[in-house]
């Protein structure tokens, strides 16, 4: 199990320094505590960590008198309940019964978690519709590096193999018991496999995200090549991009120039006669023609993707009371994409990563939207998507969402310009408990609801749930807006911050405004963010 450094000495008093606080409530009572279960802690390290988280909580107590407060909102509920939690942890893992279930819990965990990732592995494996001998040997020492059995690999790949409709190209030679070899002569070359992934992908340098970056290197961690070894081959590859780019933009000039020379040399009247249209620009097919030629469609694990067709409208908002974030406004251009109707829901994400389903919300079923997913892990899943159906799906741009939010008739909500039903959207209403709840709305649900449980709250494309529920992840990483006109565009490739959009349960209605913008660190996941995906659209 991987585990990153979670209690520095001494705890920041700052919780936006140091994310160890909100672990408080963790179902692993190891990471409730900060503390790493690989390294077997002394009882005398438990109780120490038990001992300064209390103190770090009990110093915070008096924000609980200001409701209003920024810092009092972010810690919310562990201001009441995080000394029980961290209580129960440290008698827990204090009792040697007890902690030993724990362990063997974790373990159980692991080799789950294990599988997940030999299935993400195999759908790369599987990108191109075949499953050769060298490659089948490959999976099979990755699942082994993990702790999993032969049987499990061989079950995990044949369901693979049918659910995908991927064939062997060849078998793989089988020992004396009539399990698949796992090492000798002949493995596949994971240098040649990660470089094959890659050209898959079809992402350009402009293209490719650092997060997406980092899925790749991660993956490539995975079957076994050095990290620093795995960068200069993403570079690689995009320098070989690159090349072929301006290769082709070298032809086409040349062959603009060859024209324009021949035209050059006729008379006036036969070179207007023969000469080749001059393009501008792509010719845009109207919406209408958009809808014929583009078909709405469900994906492998379900979620219906609608057709945003293209078009063009006003981004931000000049509202008085609109935020400096959402200012200035600009005119922006949108080519087509296809959009999921609802955000990815537990059921489909769990398709994924199967160890999603511990961390799901009390209460939520398999139609409710996944959340406690970070922008990179909705990144990852993107990614595994994209080679499971050979399409490319993503995050949405900041652009992307909002216009299939609004639309182009400058609306401040996906349904119109009214506000403060309940019938709507789900938000802060009489059900939940903060300062700014509206006591006198009902929508229904306490936290998250079941996706499409407001259908008259639809955009003006039929996507739904994009205001209220859960925010959404976007692609952008969080800049200021400028004013000039725009074509379908991405926010900077690099940030600390990455934007997500719509507002969620526990927001204000003037949140749930199709302009509304916020952010956090990518890594960033809670019980009211979740994500939608794009599948690009070809031109």
């Amino acid at each position: 199990m991987k585990w990153d450094a979670i209690f520095p000495i001494p705890l920041p008093d700052d919780p936006k320094k140091w994310d160890g606080w909100n672990r408080y409530k963790s179902t692993n009572p190891y990471e409730r505590l900060c503390l790493d279960p690989r390294q077997n802690p002394s009882n005398e390290l438990i109780e120490e960590h038990c001992r300064e988280l209390s103190r770090w909580w009990q110093k915070k107590l008096p924000l609980k008198n200001q409701p209003s407060n920024p810092l009092a909102q972010l810690l919310r509920s562990g201001l009441d309940e995080s000394s029980r939690y961290l209580t129960e942890a440290r008698l827990e893992l204090l009792d040697p019964e007890r902690r030993k279930r724990v362990d063997e819990e974790l373990a159980a965990q692991a080799q789950e978690a294990a599988i997940a990732e030999l299935h993400k592995f195999l759908a790369f494996s599987l990108a191109d519709g075949l499953l050769t001998a060298d490659e089948e040997k490959t999976l099979f020492r990755f699942g082994a590096d993990h702790g999993l059995d032969k049987e499990q690999m061989c079950k995990l790949i044949e369901d693979e193999l049918k659910t995908s409709g991927a064939r062997r190209a060849a078998v793989a030679s089988e020992p004396a018991g009539g399990a698949h070899e796992l090492n000798g002569a002949g493995s596949a070359d994971p240098k040649a496999e990660f470089m094959r992934m890659l050209r898959l992908s079809g992402l350009d340098r402009d293209a490719m995200t650092d997060d997406q970056r980092d899925a790749f290197i991660n993956v490539a961690e995975n079957s076994g090549l050095d990290p620093g070894e795995a960068e200069d081959m993403v570079d690689a590859y995009l320098e070989e991009i690159d090349e072929h780019q301006t290769e082709e933009m070298s032809i086409v000039a040349q062959r603009s120039f060859s024209v324009a020379l021949e035209t050059a040399n006729k008379p006036v009247a036969k070179a207007i006669e023969e000469a080749p249209p001059i393009i501008t620009a792509e010719p845009r097919l109207s919406p209408d023609e958009e809808r014929r030629r583009f078909n709405n469609y469900v994906n492998s694990v379900g979620g219906q993707m609608f057709l945003i067709p293209s078009g063009e409208f006003v981004m931000g908002s000049e509202e008085p009371a609109a935020p400096p974030n959402e200012k200035p406004q600009c005119r922006v251009n949108i080519s087509r994409f296809y959009l999921s109707r609802f955000p990815v829901t537990n059921e489909q994400y769990e398709e994924f990563d199967p160890s999603h389903k511990r961390k799901r919300a009390p209460g939520a079923g398999n139609r409710h939207p996944a959340v406690y997913v970070s922008s990179l892990e909705a990144i990852r899943f993107c990614l595994w998507l994209s080679s499971r159906e050979r399409k490319k799906y993503r995050l949405p741009t900041e652009a992307e969402w909002e216009y299939a939010a609004k639309g182009n008739d400058g609306r401040e909500y996906p349904w119109g310009n009214f506000a403060r039903r309940g019938d709507l959207a789900n938000f802060a209403d009489k059900n939940t408990v903060f300062a700014w709840s509206d006591q006198e709305i009902d929508d229904g649900f306490a936290e998250s609801s079941p996706v499409g449980s407001f259908p008259r709250g639809a955009s003006p494309f039929g996507i739904e749930d994009m205001a209220g529920n859960v925010w959404e992840w976007c692609l952008d990483y969080f800049e200021q807006y400028k004013p000039a006109p725009k074509v379908d565009p991405r926010g900077p490739g690099t940030g600390t911050k990455r934007v997500y959009r719509g507002g969620s349960w526990k927001s204000r209605f003037a949140s749930l405004r199709t302009t509304a913008r916020s952010a956090n660190a990518p890594n960033y996941s809670c019980n009211d963010l979740g994500f939608r995906i794009v599948c690009e659209c070809e031109k």
